[in-house]
């Protein structure tokens, strides 16, 4: 489990920061430019003191976002083709549209069908600067395909296979026909704590706490912004 979730924490780490850049026009700006940046923000979306509330960016921030959103996506919203086409750039030489799905849909967390600045920033908010527990449980959300609350053996093999769908024949070290399966035993004989064939989000966490591995993992999401 240790280097499939190392796998899809540096996707989503990749895919946090290009929707960063692809917000904001770069991650290292000087005070002067973000001066200048904000003297052009003339649209203040409705509901941005609740935002700044809900998430852990400030006012100002949320601005700056909402400006490169807008101007990315005129529509204000992000389908799940434009997404997948965002998500692939990272790996050419595989096939990242099911993963792309599966993530699509953890930020579409009204269940839309597409992506609102609202769901864009409470995500990128989680993962970014969230602290360890909400970082779990995004990724325990994302795992849990049917959202019933428990992860089982089918849907930790469609993960694992579109995350090795992803990666591609370039995957080193090769993979055998079979490494979905063992790594998906390898999950639940670490995770499913009381051996009743799920794995509940409680489980998840405290296993995930234990996993030196997994901790460092979480640690790629500080300091982007």
């Amino acid at each position: 489990m240790t280097g499939c979730a190392k796998r899809c924490k540096q996707g989503l780490v990749k895919f946090a920061v290009t929707l960063h850049k692809l917000v904001t026009g770069t991650l290292i700006k000087d005070k002067a430019d973000d001066d200048l940046e904000m003297t052009m923000v003339c649209h203040r979306p409705e509901g941005l003191d609740q935002l700044e509330a809900q998430t852990n960016f400030s006012k100002r921030e949320l601005q700056v976002l909402y400006r490169g959103f807008k101007n990315e996506c005129p529509s204000g919203v992000v389908n799940e083709d434009t997404f997948k086409q965002i998500y692939s750039q990272f790996f050419p030489h595989g096939d990242a549209s099911t993963y792309a799905h599966y993530l699509f849909n953890a930020f579409d967390t009204g269940h839309t069908g597409s992506i609102k600045f609202e769901d864009f920033v409470t995500a990128l908010s989680i993962l970014l600067r969230g602290s360890v527990t909400e970082k779990l449980q995004w990724t325990f959300n994302l795992y849990d395909i049917n959202r019933d609350g428990y992860i089982n053996k089918e849907e930790m093999t469609d993960i694992v296979r579109a995350i090795y769908d992803m990666m591609g024949k370039y995957t080193y070290p090769v993979l055998k026909n079979d490494a979905p399966k063992q790594h998906v035993d390898a999950f639940f004989q670490k995770m499913d704590k009381n051996r009743d064939g799920v794995v509940t989000l409680d489980e998840f966490i405290f296993s995930c706490q234990e996993d030196e591995n997994i901790m460092r993992s979480l640690q790629l999401f500080e300091n982007v912004i």
